[in-house]
């Protein structure tokens, strides 16, 4: 599961931050899923090393147009494409409406390719790898956070050990490696979780954004590895967030460490703390941290790779790029 940021400013681009959207990459399924698609979303994917062409699931947090206005372009230059790639969309109920008047106002034909979903809080999608579900956050309209949950894998299978114990392969070492029981023609008994090395656990990432700090926010991210959590302002300026119903790097911070999450990756900043003024973007990390340590700063391209729950990587250490 890799991570990569391609917009990261709130309300309108700067010459270094594009509008909110997100890419989680998954190797394993040769797959892109998008998380909002502000104007220019386009641009930055073909800036990044990510393949339009692999984007099979959008989803959107809400109707505000830093999240949304990139999405027909998008879908526009995959139908001209003629990308094959079927591509399910989800968000608020009112999405489904915006695409229509998009492509009747504009002449685009949307592909039949493309389905829309509304979503409601609870599970919206789920395949034999993961699982996704969504809840409601505090917004000035309505607004979802998304959990994406790896679902849990056997340990590596032992082939060398098998082999030992005189099994013979075929179809009882697929058994054998789902953790399975299994009697042998000889009339042993086998556990498959005896020839598997430690379970992996699956990975957990969730995205909120637009919120004002809420106990749904809490309740979407417990125990994740990240937590992508919009802090469009600093700490002294908690006001304007409460006003506005955006978050406060501490607030982030705080939704982090209640939730208990393994990493803290902020986004969504306000244009006013960019360099030059009196605070700037590392002035958020700095009252972030002081809160919950494992916070870094999001920036546009940048790329994070979740690493696995496995005894193998516990010593790796996970990798950010630009």
């Amino acid at each position: 599961m890799e991570i990569t940021f391609l917009g990261t400013s709130s309300g309108v681009p700067t010459r270094s931050r594009n509008v909110s959207s997100v890419a989680l990459r998954l190797p394993q399924k040769a797959e892109v899923w998008l998380f909002d698609c502000g104007e220019g979303t386009q641009h930055q994917l073909l800036r990044s090393d990510l393949k339009i062409s692999q984007i099979t699931r959008i989803f959107v947090t809400h109707m505000h147009g830093d999240h949304i206005y990139g999405l027909m372009g998008l879908l526009a230059s995959c139908g001209l494409a003629g990308n094959a790639q079927d591509i399910e969309i989800y968000g608020p109920p009112d999405l489904i409406d915006y695409l229509k008047a998009c492509a009747k106002y504009s002449q685009i034909k949307l592909s039949h390719r493309v389905r829309v979903y509304a979503v409601s809080p609870g599970i919206l999608y789920e395949d034999d790898e993961f699982t996704v579900s969504c809840g409601l956050l505090k917004h000035r309209i309505p607004a979802y956070g998304y959990r994406i949950a790896e679902k849990d894998r056997p340990g590596r299978f032992n082939l060398e050990k098998a082999t030992a114990l005189g099994i013979p392969p075929g179809p009882i070492y697929g058994q054998l490696k789902r953790g399975e029981v299994v009697t042998l023609p000889d009339g042993r008994v086998i556990q498959g979780t005896d020839l598997c090395g430690e379970k992996e656990t699956g990975r957990k990432v969730i995205y909120c954004t637009d919120t004002v700090f809420c106990d749904g926010a809490v309740e979407l991210a417990q125990d994740g590895d990240v937590l992508i959590h919009e802090a469009t302002f600093a700490h002294q300026d908690a006001q304007l967030a409460f006003d506005r119903l955006h978050s406060t790097s501490t607030m982030a911070a705080q939704v982090a460490l209640m939730a208990g999450v393994k990493k803290l990756i902020m986004t969504h900043f306000s244009p006013r703390y960019a360099p030059g003024n009196a605070l700037q973007f590392n002035d958020l990390l700095t009252e972030a941290k002081a809160i919950f340590a494992q916070t870094i700063l999001a920036r546009d391209f940048m790329t994070y790779e979740v690493p696995r729950r496995i005894a193998e990587v516990r010593s790796q250490k996970s990798e950010v790029r630009s």
